[in-house]
């Protein structure tokens, strides 16, 4: 059985007050969902209060991106090992505000999930497409050309030690979602892509839903089989509506 893993991406929100008192109610409450894996993702300058704050805890932590390279001249980059060092446990690669702003292609983001990896991080592989995308019937294509690039830089075990998100980009910060048999679909595609060169592996693998999730909709998205819990957004910023989503984790069935 997977366990379901709720992770909080705060993207670039937050100030070391706010964060304490957010950080504060979340660890109260998360012993509530032993069988769920929660984490937070923060921005750089916060991982020394985070792991401050819940080094003693359940709660797991990590970071929004990663350096592609393990050391070297590259003014502003931060290395997966840096990162462990601050005791982070993921790093999201491949987000689709990377992909769009700061034109990370396929690529990249194959070599960054693959330095993660070498430097002790669990990456957590962002793949999804846009609203022109998917009316265009584009979805497969999309995906699955980003699910190859890793496949073919890494090789198919590499996503034994890794997590998927798909985060349909028409559907991050839209607050529009895509309906449960929907996001389905498509994390039914992904995991018999990967089943195409290891079941095993894509038996076990899993697979976020990364869609503007909220405490309303959390319970029917994470009861399909194939959605294995979510990379949340905006909704990580409120404790309640945090810890509500986790509840819904914990109470779904696989």
């Amino acid at each position: 059985m997977r366990q379901k893993l709720v992770a909080g991406n705060w993207k670039m929100h937050g100030n070391l007050g706010q964060n304490r008192s957010l950080l504060e109610a979340v660890r109260r409450s998360v012993d509530d969902f032993p069988e769920v894996c929660c984490a937070v993702l923060v921005p750089y300058p916060y991982l020394a209060q985070t792991q401050e704050s819940l080094q003693s805890t359940r709660l797991q932590w990590g970071a929004q991106n990663v350096s592609e390279f393990a050391s070297g001249a590259y003014t502003g980059e931060v290395s997966a090992r840096m990162l462990c060092d601050f005791g982070c446990r993921f790093a999201i690669v491949g987000h689709s505000e990377r992909r769009a702003l700061y034109g990370e292609d396929s690529g990249t983001v194959a070599r960054k999930f693959k330095a993660a990896q070498a430097g002790g991080l669990i990456p957590i592989l962002c793949v999804g497409e846009s609203l022109d995308e998917r009316e265009s019937s584009l979805t497969e294509d999309i995906v699955g050309s980003q699910l190859d690039s890793v496949l073919n830089h890494c090789g198919a075990a590499s996503l034994a030690e890794a997590v998927v998100a798909y985060e349909p980009v028409w559907a991050i910060g839209t607050g529009k979602t895509a309906s449960p048999a929907q996001a389905q679909a498509v994390h039914a595609f992904i995991r018999d892509r990967i089943a195409g060169q290891d079941g095993a592996i894509a038996a076990e693998l899993r697979i976020l839903y990364g869609g503007s999730v909220k405490a309303a909709n959390a319970k029917e998205l994470f009861a399909m089989p194939d959605i294995d819990g979510g990379l949340i957004g905006g909704a990580s910023l409120a404790a309640d509506e945090f810890l509500a989503i986790c509840n819904a984790a914990a109470g779904s069935k696989d």
